[in-house]
């Protein structure tokens, strides 16, 4: 219990930090926990990112002001014709949204922190935004905790 409460707060920090990394610190748990724990430890690893990377989420919506955010949207430009054209396409086609944010949440291709405040720059729905992250940030840590033990079975001995 104790180690699936750490791997939650360490997560959530490290969905806050990006400098701090998760998946680090599951590697090193597989090590020394056994494989309930390991499930247990993913499933609150995912919860614990997906709500560290809720504040990046509202700061795009502008629910969380930052002056360099404030900056872009004031000046005319590429920025604000890049994000009227996202916001456009996520409105008319909600699954491509939706899907952006999976694969960034679980590939980090591109950046996550990037797609969570663009996701609120859009106003992606917070329910929609909240559940695909969770799902595709568990289904991340459940490969992190699995595939060390999966490739070593692969070694002779």
């Amino acid at each position: 219990m104790t180690e699936t409460l750490l791997a939650f707060v360490v997560a959530a920090v490290s969905g806050l930090v990006p400098v701090i990394n998760i998946e680090v610190y599951l590697v090193g748990a597989v090590a020394l926990t056994d494989d309930g724990a390991l499930t247990a430890m993913a499933v609150a690893a995912g919860l614990g990112q997906t709500l560290g990377k809720l504040p990046y989420y509202y700061v795009g919506r502008g629910t969380i002001s930052t002056p360099w955010l404030r900056r872009k949207a004031q000046t005319p430009g590429r920025w604000t014709e890049r994000v009227a054209r996202w916001r456009r396409r996520a409105e008319e086609q909600p699954v491509w949204g939706a899907g952006l944010v999976a694969l960034s949440s679980f590939a980090s291709v591109p950046p996550f922190v990037v797609v969570s405040v663009l996701a609120g720059v859009v106003r992606q729905s917070v329910v929609v935004f909240f559940l695909v992250t969770w799902v595709t940030r568990t289904a991340r840590f459940l490969v992190v905790v699995f595939a060390p033990a999966w490739a070593m079975s692969f070694l002779p001995g």
